[in-house]
Order: C-alpha cells, then structure tokens, then sequence
C-alpha cells in the first residue's frame, strides 16, 4: 500500500468538493475553482469532509496512480485555500522585467525584449524591476509557468547572471588564469 495513497484528505469547510461516476474532480473555494479528471481504475470515495483513494490490485500502474492521485487531489484543496507562489530573481546589468497588462516584458541581454503572455489563472507580480512573484491556484501551471520563464535565461556558471528561483544556489566556476 502506497503510503502516500492511503493517507485521507481532510477538506476543509469552505472548499466544495464534487465527485462524479467518472472520477471526474471538481474543487472549489475562496481562490478559485479547480478540475481534473483522474482514471477510473482508483477508487475515490468523499464520505463527510474526508476523501479517501483505495485501489483494487497491485498492478505497477495502480501502484504508480494511487499516491499521485491523492497527491494531486491534495494540491488542489491547497490550491483553492491558500495559493502558491514562486519567486524568481534576475541578476545581471541591465536585466530586468516590468509588466504591461497581461504581458510580461523582460530585458535579458539579448538584442530585443521577450514578452511572454501571461496565462489564464495566474497573477504575476514585479516589486522591483529585478523580482517575479507567479501565483496561482494550480501548481503545475505555476511550476511550469516559473520554469519557462527561467529558460529564457538560465544563471550561467561563470557571472551567474540570469533569471534563478528565489534561494537557489547557482554554483560559479573560476574563469580561466594565465601562466
């Protein structure tokens, strides 16, 4: 038994929980409304505020489906209630960012600024010219979101310039020395 997978989810009071014959999973609270439709061959049972995933054998695919299940039913409460964030640096001269409506304009040090769109159910926040706060109430598309956004520039190794998450460690090489 997965031991992720047999744990039970407690729903809180002002989140919606809706469950139907095809594992159909709509969760809804004070954020916003979340969908997912998850494989019929795990069994997901809401008895009061509690959701419980069992599964019926020990086939490897239900084995790998039952802990993401409860994992990805688990985020989404989380999700409604509280949000989540990430946080990404820029670091480099001249690198910077700023928002124009629903695009997200960067000067990375390249010959011409990336716009990225911004998309559905996300809200981007620059405090500074040099900080970017995704938030959202899906973690994948926030996750995936942060993700791309660091690929345009990932920290290189010898200045670390670059778009870095909040706290990450970028380790710097020693350039070359002369004889």
């Amino acid at each position: 038994m997965s031991r992720i997978g047999k744990k039970p989810i407690i729903v809180p009071n002002d989140v919606d929980v809706k469950i139907d014959d095809t594992n159909h999973i709509s969760v809804k609270g004070p954020i916003g409304e979340l969908s997912f439709q998850f494989s019929e061959k795990i069994k997901i049972d809401k008895k009061d505020n509690e959701i419980t995933i069992s599964r019926n054998s020990d086939v490897k695919e239900l084995r790998s489906l039952h802990g993401t299940t409860r994992a990805i039913i688990s985020n989404m409460i989380e999700g409604v209630t509280k949000g989540f964030t990430k946080e990404l640096e820029i670091k480099g001269v001249g690198y910077r960012a700023t928002l124009k409506g629903d695009i997200l304009n960067l000067a990375l040090g390249k010959s011409h600024p990336e716009d990225v769109q911004i998309p559905q159910g996300l809200t981007i926040e620059v405090p500074k010219n040099n900080i970017i706060i995704v938030k959202g109430c899906d973690k994948q598309l926030v996750g995936e979101f942060a993700a791309n956004i660091r690929k345009l520039r990932a920290p290189e190794p010898y200045l670390g310039k670059g778009i870095r998450y909040k706290n990450e460690y970028v380790k710097i090489k020693e350039g070359k020395t002369a004889k």
